[in-house]
């Protein structure tokens, strides 16, 4: 899959939602309650650990956008992170090519169509 090169430090992730298959990125720290991915390109790190700093008033801190490669599916991807532990939270509808998910604990992404070669938007 193909990801963005923002960096977050505060991030509550579910660690039962594997986010490092889900997003393709290697583990790269777990240790006391705190867990790292990294883009395999480098530099890029995502960061989590312990309870929410502050509660998020109903809206998430980050929304992630996914996409599967030019040449990838967006049902099998969606099939993928299903299985993962994933839901679908717009089931049967898209917005433009969008398909709206969320880990266990509810943080929503988007699974955005396949990009087009070369593309990093």
């Amino acid at each position: 899959m193909t990801h963005g090169t923002a960096s977050w430090s505060c991030l509550t992730l579910t660690p039962s939602f594997d986010w490092s298959e889900a997003l393709g990125w290697p583990l790269v720290w777990d240790q006391d309650e705190e867990t790292a991915i990294q883009s395999p390109l480098d530099g890029t790190k995502i960061t989590w650990g312990g309870p929410p700093m502050a509660p998020n008033g109903g809206r998430d801190r980050l929304h992630f956008d996914v996409a599967p490669p030019a040449d990838g599916d967006q049902q099998a991807e969606v099939d993928r992170l299903l299985s993962l532990g994933a839901t679908l939270l717009n089931e049967g509808q898209s917005d433009a090519g969008r398909m709206l998910m969320a880990d266990p604990d509810g943080t929503a992404f988007c699974l955005r169509t396949p990009r087009q070669p070369g593309s990093t938007a």
